[in-house]
């Protein structure tokens, strides 16, 4: 079963408010995604717990609904956002 990038957007936003999220759908299955996610909420937080917040927010729709989701966070301003020369 797939999953729109849209909602995965919407959870993640649901828990983190303050956070920038940039999704990518890597294979175009609704299965596979990479998602980039920058919040404030992750001061202090190691790197794992910050994943942890993530995946929390998906309200354990990883591994059923969502397949894959390759996922790199940080502190704003602390990701590449793709507009970099």
């Amino acid at each position: 079963m797939a999953m729109e990038a849209t909602e995965i957007r919407r959870l993640i936003l649901e828990s983190l408010p303050d956070a920038e999220v940039a999704i990518e759908d890597l294979r175009g299955d609704g299965d596979h995604y990479a998602a980039h996610v920058t919040s404030s909420a992750f001061e202090g937080k190691s790197r794992v717990q910050q994943h942890q917040m993530v995946y929390q927010a998906l309200q354990g729709k990883m591994g059923g609904e969502l397949h894959a989701l390759a996922l790199q966070t940080g502190l704003p301003g602390t990701l590449p956002t793709g507009n970099e020369e």
